[in-house]
């Protein structure tokens, strides 16, 4: 990891990922524990895809979307704690700067399809609830595609761009991240240039990404809740509080976490609780997501138990 003089070449190649924890007597523990909870999240995500692809009453718009939100969470997981373990089983606590931008491009991507694709979701909702006549033509399979298709095309020029921009920021020392992996607000402390144009990109991008998304989730949620208060059978609105009820919470979580990681650059004395909120970005919420949807909705459980137990269950 010399330093290259008088170019504009990044300087380091290689960097080191401080981990969660110091002690090397508490490593055992973290790796018993994020591999049970890796495996939960696969197990879990992988369930709810089956649930929803062998069971014919879920194959519709709303269980599209769940179906391919499991598929991120999956993704979102492996992105980030697969590396993680390994590095904990070799005591290397090491990673290529290729490496760490490979992995910086696939989390915000995937982070950035979780925002558009929970729009895609509330918007479903309230098309369902609000305007149920047309909801079947406004929301056809072609709908369904094009909505997943421009979030990918949008995720990915998100991520695109900001791989690109910090790819042009000089690193010449230190090179110890205090994380366990890679993502922009550790990297920005790192430079050795000044980054103060890619933290006005990362606000910027910040509120077309997760700010436009979410004032849309939330005029649709207004929306579907006057809608479901008009509504006389007290059993029809517990129904619709509650499917509505399980996508809110993980519109909490995501862009409560969210807020916390990317608006409050420049604090470098908040790194450890950056630690904590980024095991909730990468392992908390996709371990929650198919638990909450699971356990609050009988069709998703009656589908699950199918695929389990191989028959309907009896409620």
């Amino acid at each position: 990891m010399e330093p290259e003089a008088g170019n504009n070449r990044t300087a380091v190649t290689e960097l080191i990922l401080l981990g969660l924890v110091d002690t090397e007597k508490l490593q055992p523990v973290v790796f018993v524990l994020f591999l049970f909870a890796y495996l939960l999240t696969v197990g879990g995500n992988l369930s709810i895809l089956a649930a929803i692809l062998v069971e014919p009453t879920l194959h519709t718009p709303m269980y599209f979307f769940l179906g391919n939100l499991s598929a991120l969470d999956i993704g979102c997981i492996t992105v980030t704690v697969p590396a993680m373990l390994g590095r904990l089983l070799s005591h290397k606590r090491t990673i290529s700067y290729e490496a760490c931008l490979s992995q910086l491009f696939f989390f915000h991507l995937l982070a950035g399809m979780d925002c558009f694709l929970l729009t895609a979701m509330a918007y479903d909702r309230f098309l369902a609830i609000c305007r149920p006549l047309t909801y079947s033509s406004r929301m056809s399979q072609m709908v369904q595609r094009m909505l997943v298709a421009v979030s990918w095309a949008c995720a990915f020029t998100n991520a695109l761009t900001h791989t690109v921009a910090i790819s042009t920021l000089n690193f010449c020392g230190p090179s110890e991240v205090n994380h366990f992996y890679c993502d922009l607000p550790q990297l920005f402390q790192l430079s050795c240039s000044s980054t103060q144009l890619n933290e006005l990109l990362l606000f910027g991008v910040g509120f077309i990404m997760a700010g436009a998304p979410l004032v849309l989730i939330i005029t649709s949620y207004i929306h579907v809740a006057a809608a479901v208060l008009q509504i006389r059978s007290a059993e029809g609105r517990k129904k619709a509080f509650s499917t509505c009820g399980s996508h809110l919470t993980v519109v909490c979580l995501f862009y409560g976490t969210g807020i916390f990681s990317y608006m409050r650059l420049g604090s470098e004395e908040a790194s450890d609780k950056d630690k904590g909120v980024g095991v909730f970005n990468t392992v908390i919420n996709p371990l929650l997501n198919p638990l909450i949807y699971s356990l609050r909705n009988p069709d998703v459980q009656r589908a699950l138990w199918r695929v389990l137990v191989g028959r309907r269950s009896l409620a």
